[in-house]
């Protein structure tokens, strides 16, 4: 089994489509699924295909991994110090010029 790491955005098309897929089934949605939608619909911001589009553009820049990516698009940091708690547990610190670069990827959207 193989892991793919999903944003937000992505984790709501997927949930919206289980429950569209669901819709025609006599039985209603479990508990699990209709909170992990609800999660979905009211922290995803943009749509998955922006978000893949910010994930490249990101991982083009210096220490950045697909994790921190995700996890960039899915916070959309609107401050430098909003990007240095993400990065907060790593074991080194970004530059101005880091910040900035990933800033701009993010505002642009």
């Amino acid at each position: 089994m193989s892991e793919e790491l999903m944003t937000l955005a992505e984790v709501k098309e997927a949930l919206v489509e289980i429950r569209l897929r669901r819709a025609e089934e006599p039985e209603e949605l479990g508990y699990e699924l209709r909170r992990a939608i609800k999660h979905a619909e009211i922290f995803s911001e943009g749509e998955a295909e922006e978000g893949h589009r910010m994930i490249e553009e990101l991982m083009g820049l210096e220490k950045i991994n697909p994790e921190i990516a995700t996890k960039i698009v899915d916070v959309r940091p609107k401050t430098k110090d909003e990007i240095r708690a993400i990065y907060a547990k790593e074991r080194f610190t970004l530059s101005d010029e880091d910040l900035d670069a990933i800033l701009d990827v993010v505002l642009r959207g």
